[in-house]
């Protein structure tokens, strides 16, 4: 096995350094088994950020699903194969009515792409909305209209004229606020729209749910600007909610168009994008092609993460581990009053850290603290939101009650040897 030094250098040499190393130092890791990452030097490690593996780290079925179709059949969706009807049909099944038509593409930043490319198609504008502290991709495009990328470090703000910028409607740090007459001036401002690019639950913004009502009222500004409302599940879909397959169902909305990835292949590179026929229409005669989406493998792959949801009923799972996690969590906060608010649904959380519970300064101090000290414990969380003082919490939905008690007890420790 490669000496950590010597990938290091490695790295060094040959990957940029704006790649960042996670968790505060580099974790040399040889091993995922469902909610854990194994080190070369054998610790294990409880992971509590890593979405992307949405039934767990090298789950078996998922990777039986891959080798067999891998030894069998991969190639491209000009040709016609079981596999990947099967899965757009059954992606379509667990949408509403209507949105039943699949883009399959391999990334995030792909399917939110080609989500803008439709809007504008259809609509004829070019104009678009986000929520401040948003992040969407990393093509150029989506750079442009993520916040959290032009905003902050290395960011020279608004670039461009096209891109409108909703305040984030967070009930925590702007109480009292009228959101909704936030989008409407914010519309009133830009004009016609093509569409409102936001997650249902924001997550680069401070892991923070949408106050009841916003999307659909941001559908029903957007709409009558001209333009459609794209919903990004990217990090929030396939259940991690608990009470619905797709979080924005949380809001009583019917997307125009929605756009699905990282946990669709837990790991594997996979994305997806669904609106109405007649949105998908809008392309017209050009062409669009994607050399690798819906290939059989990532169907296998993707129709076996479906499989492992149904079976071992992790929405279920989500919902009832989140409540008591966020319990746990609130009691934590009663006896720190470091921790300002705990806020989430299902395994989607939130833990914003305060210097002052009246002011509500930010303590990213103290976040980075116990994220590192939880970290040299085994267990591995991370940092988030515009001011860097939100633990955020989004496991493998395979997390078990046992896993909470001990990061429970682990944080009560670390916070306690802070206040002591």
């Amino acid at each position: 096995m490669t000496d950590l030094t010597d990938l290091l250098e490695a790295r060094n040499r040959h990957i940029s350094k704006s790649l960042s190393i996670g968790h505060g130092k580099p974790l040399h890791i040889v091993k995922g088994e469902l909610q854990y990452l194994y080190a070369d030097d054998g610790t294990r490690y409880l992971d509590l950020v890593n979405n992307v593996c949405h039934v767990g780290h090298c789950h078996p079925k998922v990777v039986a699903a891959g080798q067999q179709q891998m030894s069998v059949l991969s190639t491209n969706t000009r040709y016609v194969y079981d596999g990947l009807t099967e899965y757009i049909s059954r992606l379509a099944a667990t949408l509403p009515d209507g949105l039943d038509v699949g883009f399959m593409v391999n990334s995030g930043s792909e399917a939110n792409e080609l989500a803008v490319r439709l809007a504008r198609a259809h609509t004829g504008v070019n104009d678009m909305l986000v929520v401040d502290g948003g992040y969407h991709g990393n093509t150029s495009m989506l750079v442009q209209l993520s916040p959290y990328k032009f905003l902050g470090p290395g960011g020279e703000g608004v670039a461009e004229a096209w891109v409108h910028v909703v305040p984030v409607p967070d009930e925590y740090r702007r109480k009292g606020i009228d959101y909704n007459q936030e989008i409407r001036d914010v519309i009133s401002n830009a004009g016609n729209v093509a569409g409102f690019l936001i997650e249902p639950m924001l997550s680069c913004a401070g892991q923070i749910p949408l106050p009841d009502g916003f999307l659909k009222t941001a559908q029903k500004y957007t709409n009558e600007a001209g333009g459609l409302l794209i919903v990004d599940e990217v990090q929030v879909g396939f259940g991690r909610v608990g009470t619905h397959m797709w979080a924005f169902e949380n809001q009583d909305v019917i997307p125009d168009i929605v756009v699905l990835g990282k946990s669709i292949g837990n790991g594997h590179p996979m994305a997806a994008v669904f609106t109405t026929e007649k949105i998908a229409s809008s392309l017209g005669e050009m062409e669009w092609f994607s050399s690798t989406g819906g290939n059989p493998v990532s169907c296998a792959i993707g129709n076996a993460v479906l499989d492992v949801i149904e079976e071992e009923e992790l929405l279920k799972k989500a919902e009832k581990l989140g409540r008591y996690f966020m319990a746990g969590l609130d009691k934590l906060q009663q006896k720190y009053p470091v921790i300002g608010d705990v806020r989430g649904r299902g395994l989607f959380i939130g833990v914003d850290f305060v210097s002052d519970s009246e002011t509500l300064q930010a303590n990213a101090e103290e976040a980075s603290r116990v994220v590192i000290e939880m970290r040299d414990r085994g267990v591995l969380l991370s940092i988030d939101g515009p001011l860097h003082n939100v633990i955020k919490i989004k496991p493998p939905m395979v997390l078990t009650k046992q896993d909470i008690d001990m990061t429970l007890d682990l944080l009560n420790d670390v916070l306690r040897g802070k206040s002591e």
